[in-house]
């Protein structure tokens, strides 16, 4: 069976995983079984990823279009290896193959373990850029992260609904519909608010 792996660091509406699903369906994986994760690749308790990895048998192929989707860590992907080898089953990284169905050849077991170490590096960098960054638009004064919420800056769609919650004809949940917003951030409104 050719199982595919699809990941990106955050959700959806931020990053689409489309191009990567089309390149596993080229693979030969289908829409059934291909699994989608929105986590980090340095996360290690991945949900997707567990359920493939439990769904292998001997002879089966994992699809990624790249090692840094499977894991930005190294020593996930030495145990993602060693699964591999006890199960009997095929990674397919991008071009990259490396059959476990067989005996495993120390230098293509070398290769992907160097892949993996470049993947990770290449994350620590990233990290390391933001963090550099961040502390770059702080030390200019500007503030970073989400802007603190002021009675000036809640939406105008709040103050549309508004009156109909504090008469009782609307609940929290409708009033948080209404205005497309989510139920904590209603709360977080109603709280400067009514303060």
């Amino acid at each position: 069976m050719n199982y595919g792996y699809a990941r990106c660091s955050t959700n959806e509406k931020q990053q689409d995983i489309q191009r990567q699903v089309r390149e596993l369906k080229q693979q030969g994986a289908t829409d059934t079984t291909i699994y989608l994760e929105y986590e980090s690749g340095t996360k290690v308790d991945r949900a997707e990823l567990h359920k493939l990895l439990n769904v292998v048998k001997p002879g089966d192929t994992i699809f990624a279009t790249e090692v840094s989707r499977i894991t930005r860590s190294t020593k996930q992907l030495c145990d993602i290896i060693e699964l591999s080898k006890d199960r009997h089953i095929k990674l397919v990284l991008g071009s990259f193959v490396v059959d476990c169905s067989k005996e495993l050849d120390p230098m293509t077991e070398g290769m992907l373990k160097m892949m993996g170490v470049i993947a990770e590096i290449e994350r620590n960098m990233i990290r390391q850029r933001v963090k550099s960054g961040m502390e770059n638009a702080k030390a200019k004064g500007k503030s970073i992260g989400r802007p603190a919420i002021t009675i000036d800056n809640i939406p105008s769609t709040f103050y549309r609904y508004y009156p109909k919650y504090k008469k009782g004809e609307i609940n929290k949940k409708e009033f948080s519909r209404l205005c497309s917003l989510s139920y904590p951030t209603i709360y977080k409104y109603l709280n400067i608010v009514e303060g």
